[in-house]
């Protein structure tokens, strides 16, 4: 398959043009469509048993379905994708695995109909980043609880959509930023709220992950397989066609949860620079014939961006994206306070591996402060461990996902609309972290800083902070001995 080929064949090339850089945006000071009743702190009622539908079972729907299929009060009762063989696979484990089978869907414009269906309460979207908006837009519209893989929104008008829609259906929508319930991100939070390390000062956060194996490769595997790649390579063609940052939310959301960010503060502005593409074209030229369109594609995505956004309070967020240089993964979360700091390694290439943080704080003014000892360190992770970890880590990483966060966010979820609970996230979350997407390649382009919206319409300086949460276990009642296993991603 040539380039050529390629972009005829794949299902969302008519598409690519809304995402093209300089496409106009609606005015962010006001959104498009008029709004509905403020999201935050929005709750519904109790939902006894949670029927959920998925929207893209490629690796990562797959690994979802999973998951959830084992949360008691939860039922599969629906799948979507381009591909009957995806339905085999999903419906293949549910038989085998003793769950009854999801109704199918499939095709381009299945997913409407699905999201139409009256027994569905949630719609959880997976795929490509380029059908997020689409997809879980059309779900929120249907007026289905709608939870969104990362990034949910690549576009302003995309953000502003997924929030004036969500106020007007009044239902929960939250993009499912797993990084936010890893071990060492909840006992940062943990730290932060209990007041430990004093108020927030700056924080620095990124995502870096060498991708270029995956990237241009057209193998497709299952959940835990690393030699798989992006079916139809669509992340590689997004990257060849965008600057700035456009993944920046696994290293953003923990540290805008630190941070208060849409309840107490808010970003508003940000400059991002980057460095030249290199690594993609070199490593393309090094792996293929020169004939290959592989071989000849221009990739506009520098190979390192550093985007650093303000807030209200006059804080700064440091923001890295690098996924072609070598080196190991690492989302930094660094959370620098008033008294003291944390820093966590975010490396998770080894379950076995010794928790890789560092900390350490005073309790008096001007005091030099350095990092703890392993001992100090270790005795502050077993005293200030976040409960929901307590509670539910020893399950979640029997049932795997990234080391167990997985299995953790979407436990918390659940637990949520069965008790009628607030979502840790929320839409206007979801807008302003995915934001960063078009405004830090904008920056880029323009050379200037950028004006972040806000999306809450003032609601941030009332909004209450997110709170140290946790669940219930004994409300569940898994049974141990049946869980499975086999969604053992370990880098996000």
């Amino acid at each position: 398959m040539n380039r050529r080929e390629f972009l005829k064949a794949s299902a969302w090339t008519a598409g690519l043009s809304a995402f093209a850089p300089g496409c106009a945006s609606r005015p962010a000071e006001t959104g498009f469509g008029g709004r509905g009743a403020p999201m935050q702190g929005f709750r519904c009622g109790p939902i006894d048993t949670v029927r959920v539908a998925f929207a893209g079972v490629g690796g990562r729907g797959t690994s979802a379905m999973y998951r959830i299929a084992q949360i008691p009060g939860c039922r599969v009762v629906a799948i979507c994708d381009l591909r009957q063989s995806r339905m085999d696979v999903c419906n293949g484990w549910l038989a085998k695995n003793g769950f009854a089978k999801a109704r199918e869907y499939v095709g381009p414009e299945a997913y409407k109909a699905m999201c139409d269906s009256p027994d569905v309460d949630v719609v959880y979207v997976a795929g490509s980043w380029q059908m997020h908006e689409m997809v879980g837009i059309y779900a929120v519209k249907a007026g289905k609880h709608t939870f969104v893989e990362v990034p949910a929104a690549m576009t302003l008008d995309g953000c502003w959509e997924f929030v004036e829609a969500a106020e007007k259906s009044k239902v929960h929508c939250m993009q499912l930023e797993n990084c936010c319930y890893g071990e060492e991100e909840l006992l940062a939070l943990n730290l932060v709220r209990k007041g430990i390390l004093g108020d927030p000062v700056y924080a620095d956060c990124a995502y870096i992950h060498d991708l270029r194996y995956m990237s241009y490769s057209e193998l497709e595997g299952e959940p835990g397989d690393h030699k798989r790649g992006y079916w139809q390579m669509w992340r590689l063609m997004w990257n060849a066609a965008h600057k700035g940052n456009q993944y920046p939310t696994h290293g953003l959301g923990p540290v805008c949860q630190y941070m208060n960010i849409n309840r107490g503060d808010r970003m508003t502005e940000l400059v991002s620079l980057e460095t030249d593409p290199m690594q993609n074209e070199a490593y393309a030229k090094a792996m293929f014939p020169a004939d290959d369109w592989r071989a000849k594609l221009k990739v506009e995505m520098g190979d390192m961006n550093m985007t650093t956004v303000r807030t209200a309070k006059g804080r700064l967020i440091h923001i890295k994206h690098d996924v072609t240089t070598p080196g190991p993964y690492g989302r930094i979360n660094r959370i620098v306070c008033t008294r003291g700091l944390m820093q966590g390694a975010s490396s998770m290439d080894r379950e076995d591996a010794a928790f890789p943080y560092r900390v350490g704080w005073s309790d008096k003014i001007g005091e030099h402060v350095g990092y703890f000892s392993a001992e100090k360190a270790e005795e502050v992770r077993r005293k200030f461990r976040h409960p929901y970890f307590a509670a539910a880590s020893d399950i979640a990483k029997k049932i795997g996902g990234h080391g167990g966060m997985d299995f953790m966010m979407d436990l918390r979820w659940v637990y949520c609309l069965r008790n009628g609970l607030p979502m840790d996230m929320d839409v206007y979350d979801l807008a302003s972290w995915c934001s960063i997407c078009e405004l830090s390649e904008r920056a880029v382009r323009e050379r200037r800083m950028i004006e972040v919206p806000d999306f809450t319409r003032g609601g941030w300086r009332t909004a209450e902070p997110l709170g140290i949460v946790t669940v219930d276990m004994s409300r569940f009642g898994f049974d141990k001995d049946k869980l499975r296993g086999g969604t053992s991603q370990m880098n996000v």
